[in-house]
């Protein structure tokens, strides 16, 4: 199967949907682009900000992709190209798309707070308490995957190290001068880039070299002031100019695949089980971000639901980003695919899924004159960036989550936990506990709690697009697969574990939550149903 071909075919259906499918949704569940979002009536100059949409796009989409969409779909090619292709383009279009689209919508309906919040008035205080604490374990999960990712990144290409150092230091200076003094979106944005390239450039020649235990702790640290500072300062400014990055990527390694035109190497279909890994559930786990993922849920409610600056926003940043990241998943796939065989594998052994595609891509771009090395870095440089992005995200959801489960407003004394500082501490030291087992080892887990909270935020999308008179089925159907896929994969990692007491733990834990909040969602159902026939 010629590479050019699997792109070509997943950007046009991925058009396709987005002004189908993507229009359909908008028109069901009355987007209303005269209504004032939370950004604007609460506007508190730390998370509520509004941004233009080309500035949240580019932080949303830099957020959601991280590491994922390519660890994930490359893992997932033991079972062959087929499966994970067909997967990453039904999921991302009837999945993923409706999932971070409807959480968006719901938490700007909602004063831009967290699907909990959505649950509470839903489901009730206890449903809402449930998932808080679900939630919050699944981002601990994503903060000790993705620090390990990152970690993992600078040491095996140091140039991307000194590249990313420099470019948090551009993103501040973007930031104070756009948001502070003024300058022009336009006129920022190409200096910023410029600053970014030249970045890029200093990393090469001044490779930052640490090991990888002394990464994770100044990445922790980085995180826990990252994720206290207000969104103007470091947030919005990085990630948007993050999103030129990926853009340029995924234009250079589209380019190079047309130049280049590989045929995929690996068998279009394996088997249906690999060692101690079946194809079902594990496949629709594995590919995680690249075709659906609960942790879209808590950005789309989290820092992005409290930037949006008209409804109208809405389609473009949560169903578009998705569509993005599917295009980004399918690459992930050709590199693997393109590759295959014993080079595969010392590629997998020596870097990870990230020194797969890096090589893939750098490789691709030799085909138009750039050097492979520097191919190779850049694209080293932009993933860390992602996983940087979605990194900081993730412990400020688990702070904003933190905040919300023990904010006792209206009923006395405020909790010292609603404190901001406290919050981001405990999250980040034991987010960062986790890190230092390392990703392998927490990838299954998160991969299952990951997808499980996906399925609960669609659950949750159901019942508050049935409450409120909306058409809700488009919801439903993804959600049941879901469940199913992810409770299966979480018994099977049960008995994986069963030598490994944390892991088996958390586990357990997150199967419980997960199986009350659904027996308590089915009696908000009927609830519902009972009352509409009063």
């Amino acid at each position: 199967m010629n590479s050019f071909v699997l792109l070509l075919i997943s950007a046009i259906v991925f058009f396709i949907a987005y002004v189908t499918y993507g229009a359909y949704l908008s028109k069901k569940w009355g987007i209303d682009p005269s209504r004032k979002t939370p950004a604007h009536t609460i506007n508190d100059g730390v998370d509520y900000v509004p941004a233009k949409a080309p500035v949240l796009l580019g932080h949303h989409f830099s957020s959601i992709a991280g590491a994922g969409p390519i660890v994930g779909p490359i893992s997932a090619a033991i079972f062959g190209w087929v499966p994970v292709f067909l997967w990453i383009i039904v999921g991302s279009i009837f999945f993923g798309g409706v999932h971070d689209m409807g959480a968006l919508f719901a938490s700007v309906r909602h004063e831009g707070k967290s699907l909990g919040e959505v649950i509470g008035v839903t489901v009730g205080k206890n449903g809402k308490k449930l998932f808080a604490i679900f939630a919050w374990l699944t981002l601990l999960l994503v903060v000790a995957a993705f620090a390990n990712i990152v970690a993992d990144t600078f040491v095996s290409v140091p140039e991307a190290a000194t590249a990313s150092v420099l470019f948090i230091a551009v993103a501040i200076v973007f930031g104070f001068f756009v948001y502070r003094r003024g300058v022009s979106l336009g006129i920022g944005s190409v200096i910023g880039v410029a600053l970014l390239l030249l970045s890029i450039y200093l990393g090469t020649l001044f490779p930052l070299q640490l090991g990888k235990t002394a990464w994770l702790f100044i990445l922790l640290a980085y995180i826990f002031i990252a994720s206290v500072t207000p969104v103007w300062i470091l947030l919005q400014p990085r990630d948007y100019l993050n999103s030129f990055l990926l853009y340029a990527m995924l234009i250079g390694g589209f380019i190079g695949v047309i130049f280049m035109r590989p045929t995929l190497q690996l068998a279009p279909v394996t088997s249906f089980t690999i060692g101690k890994a079946t194809l079902f559930p594990m496949l629709f786990v594995t590919v995680a971000c690249g075709a659906i993922s609960g942790f879209h849920s808590l950005v789309g409610s989290g820092t992005t639901a409290k930037q949006v600056d008209n409804e109208k926003d809405v389609r473009l940043i949560g169903y578009g980003s998705m569509l993005i990241e599917g295009i980004l998943a399918v690459l992930a796939i050709v590199t693997a695919g393109y590759i295959a065989g014993d080079k595969l594998t010392e590629l997998l052994n020596n870097g990870g899924p990230v020194n797969v595609f890096s090589s893939g891509v750098g490789n691709f771009m030799t085909s138009f004159g750039l050097p492979f090395a520097t191919g190779k870095s850049f694209v080293a440089l932009a993933i860390s960036a992602f996983a940087l992005t979605s990194l900081d995200t993730a412990t400020r959801l688990a702070r904003f989550i933190f905040q919300e489960f023990f904010d006792t407003s209206g009923e006395g004394q405020p909790s010292p936990m609603t404190n901001r500082y406290v919050s981001t501490l405990i999250t980040v030291a034991l987010g960062g506990g986790l890190a230092f087992k390392g990703w392998q080892s927490i990838w299954p887990l998160f991969g299952s709690a990951n997808q499980l909270l996906a399925a609960l935020a669609l659950l949750a999308l159901g019942i508050w697009l049935k409450k409120s008179g909306r058409e809700y089925k488009m919801a439903i159907i993804p959600m049941v697969f879901m469940f199913a896929v992810t409770l299966v994969a979480l018994i099977q990692l049960m008995i994986a574990n069963l030598g490994n007491i944390l892991l088996l733990l958390l586990s357990v834990a997150l199967f419980i939550l997960a199986i009350v909040l659904i027996i308590q969602s089915q009696k908000a159902f009927k609830e519902i149903d009972s009352v509409a026939k009063e």
